[in-house]
């Protein structure tokens, strides 16, 4: 791409406001060091030097889009207590206003914490429920939803599915709809353990194991070339036959990333990651950075590149991070 397109796709995130909805989670990050097995049982002391939190999950979504640049409006389930509060805190921080942020009383903020000891994630831990959501609490989003497709005050929604219990079939079909009628951008990170079948999404991001998990495909993971490999091709034509997005885009790990069209040949996107510390978080910055270009005009192959160089820079970091406009067009003037 050349500096000039990219400096005007880049330019144009500012003037993008993009809903973003889903399971919302805290990162929790405890930093150590260790150097001895304990006593008690064959594990690792870890020596504790600080703690850390950040928004992960769907909130990890939305800190993407305002890194890069863009407005958000934040939709998610929050607990009354400790933890949602120190989300509320985090997204201020991020000067994304968490008044729309539904609280429910019977659940826990959902809470992922990970101990890390020179770098190397040790053990983590999870805090969540997952039941079925108050049927009261989705309708409340889906009204709000629906009064920004209709006042045309979004230019995209992105659906950041965990299988947390926020986002069903029902949910996601009337949205869809809703904005397809005014030519509003949907996206969806799917999660083959919660399997919701839609159909008239404009994009869909599943990695390589996801992809193949939606389809009840083997893989057999052989690592051969992208172009080559016939039952990725076979796998992404049913998900673009039965769930019909106008964009799949299939994360590929090191193979960087894949974008399938209807009545188009695959576009291969070889990755830009240098070093790679952590892929945590790697998929929300991609679904971020993809909708947040294809928002501003840009067509899909200029968006993949973009989210695959975002990618490229998170996956070179230890935690749940984001990636920055600056970085960006950092990472496309060093041309990795």
């Amino acid at each position: 791409m050349k500096k000039t397109r990219l400096t005007q796709i880049v330019d144009k995130f500012r003037d993008m406001r993009i809903a973003v909805v889903g399971d919302l989670m805290l990162d929790v990050y405890i930093w150590g060091k260790t150097s001895r097995i304990s006593p008690e049982a064959p594990v690792p002391i870890v020596q504790v030097k600080k703690k850390s939190c950040c928004l992960g999950g769907a909130a990890n979504v939305m800190r993407n889009v305002v890194t890069l640049g863009g407005k958000v409006k934040a939709y998610g389930i929050i607990g009354n207590d400790s933890d949602g509060n120190e989300m509320k805190k985090l997204f201020e921080s991020y000067s994304i206003d968490p008044a729309s942020l539904s609280v429910d009383k019977s659940r826990r903020t959902t809470k992922k914490q990970r101990i890390i000891a020179s770098a190397q994630q040790l053990l983590r831990v999870d805090f969540e429920d997952t039941e079925k959501l108050d049927d009261i609490i989705r309708q409340e989003i889906i009204i709000e939803l629906k009064k920004l497709i209709d006042s045309k005050a979004v230019d995209a929604i992105i659906f950041e599915d965990y299988g947390k219990g926020v986002l069903n079939e029902e949910m996601l079909n009337q949205i869809i709809v809703c904005a397809g009628e005014k030519n509003i951008i949907t996206s969806l990170d799917p999660k083959p353990g919660h399997l919701l079948k839609v159909k008239g999404l404009t994009v869909m991001k599943p990695n390589r194991s996801e992809a193949f998990a939606i389809t009840g495909t083997f893989s057999r993971g052989n690592g051969m070339a992208v172009k080559d490999d016939k039952q990725l091709h076979a796998v992404a034509a049913r998900l673009l036959d039965e769930w019909e997005p106008d964009y799949l885009i299939i994360s590929l790990a090191a193979q960087g990333m894949a974008l399938f069209r209807k009545n188009a040949e695959m576009v291969v996107i070889p990755t830009k990651a240098r070093e790679v510390y952590d892929v945590s978080g790697a998929g929300d910055t991609v679904i971020a950075a993809f909708t947040l270009a294809l928002s501003t005009g840009a067509d899909p192959v200029e968006a993949a590149e973009i989210a695959n160089h975002a990618a490229g820079i998170v996956v070179g970091k230890v935690g749940t991070v984001t990636v920055s406009k600056d970085e960006l067009l950092e990472s496309f003037n060093r041309g990795i």
